[in-house]
Parts: structure tokens; C-alpha cells; sequence
């Protein structure tokens, strides 16, 4: 269990320091990984692609874990997170479901988002009222 969450916590890591510091010690060569809004990539080398790619034109602010949570051979990490691309800051709070591969590698990681700035919209009675504005991407 140790050994997956230290692998998680150098994944966030390289986030933060826009560095590849070993992508392949972590991934399997055919990992699945799904971003929370739509987007997936099949394979380290487009893993590794859309993280060198996606560094050029933004920023990971903050990608704090809150927990972990293990069963078998699947890992989920609760976090919050926070990025500026492309001139526009994001922050959100998400989970990922992690699948790994007997050698210790992930197979699989797939993104859940939740939106941080939440609200009842009932607050004023049974009426319901949504708040004026798009609804996040996730």
C-alpha cells in the first residue's frame, strides 16, 4: 500500500514541477488513463506526450491528496486541485480510481471531478433556483 500511494504522490509531484522524473517507473507501457472532462489516453507514450504537451501551456498550483483508499489491487485517491491554463485558473476537488498491474505499475487511472463552490438550490424554499452561469466542464 505504501509503495502505490509513494508512486501517486511522485505522479502529483511531476505535475508540480512540470519534470518527467521516471513516468515509466509508474505507468505500465499500455495504461489507460482518463481525465475527469472527456479526455483519454492510451499508452505511456501518450501519456507522456499529453504531460509534456499539456506543461508547456499551463500550470499545476496545487495538487494536495486528502486520502487514500486500497482494496485488492485498485487504489483511490481523494485530492484537491488547482491549475492556470491558458490565462484561466481552475480549482476543483476529484477523485482518481487507480488499477494496478501485478508488477506494481498503474494500468488504469481514471478521473472524477467535483465542483468546490457548491450551493442548496432549495435555500429559498421548495422553488428550485440554479445559479446563473455555465455548469463546470466534469
Amino acid at each position: 500500500m505504501e509503495q502505490r500511494e509513494q508512486q501517486i504522490r511522485a505522479w502529483f509531484e511531476m505535475w508540480l514541477r512540470k519534470s518527467d522524473r521516471g513516468m515509466e517507473d509508474i505507468f505500465d507501457t499500455g495504461a489507460v488513463y482518463i481525465e475527469s472532462w472527456g479526455p483519454e489516453y492510451h499508452g505511456l507514450e501518450k501519456i507522456r506526450h499529453w504531460f509534456q504537451e499539456w506543461n508547456q501551456r499551463g500550470t499545476v498550483l496545487r495538487w494536495d491528496i486528502r486520502q487514500f483508499f486500497h482494496k485488492g489491487g485498485q487504489t483511490v485517491a481523494e485530492w484537491q486541485f488547482e491549475n492556470r491554463v491558458e490565462g484561466r485558473t481552475e480549482a476543483f476537488e476529484g477523485m482518481s480510481l487507480i488499477r494496478w498491474t501485478a508488477e506494481g505499475k498503474i494500468c488504469f487511472l481514471q478521473e472524477f471531478g467535483c465542483n468546490q463552490n457548491r450551493y442548496d438550490p432549495y435555500e429559498n424554499g421548495p422553488a428550485l433556483q440554479f445559479r446563473d452561469g455555465p455548469a463546470m466542464w466534469f
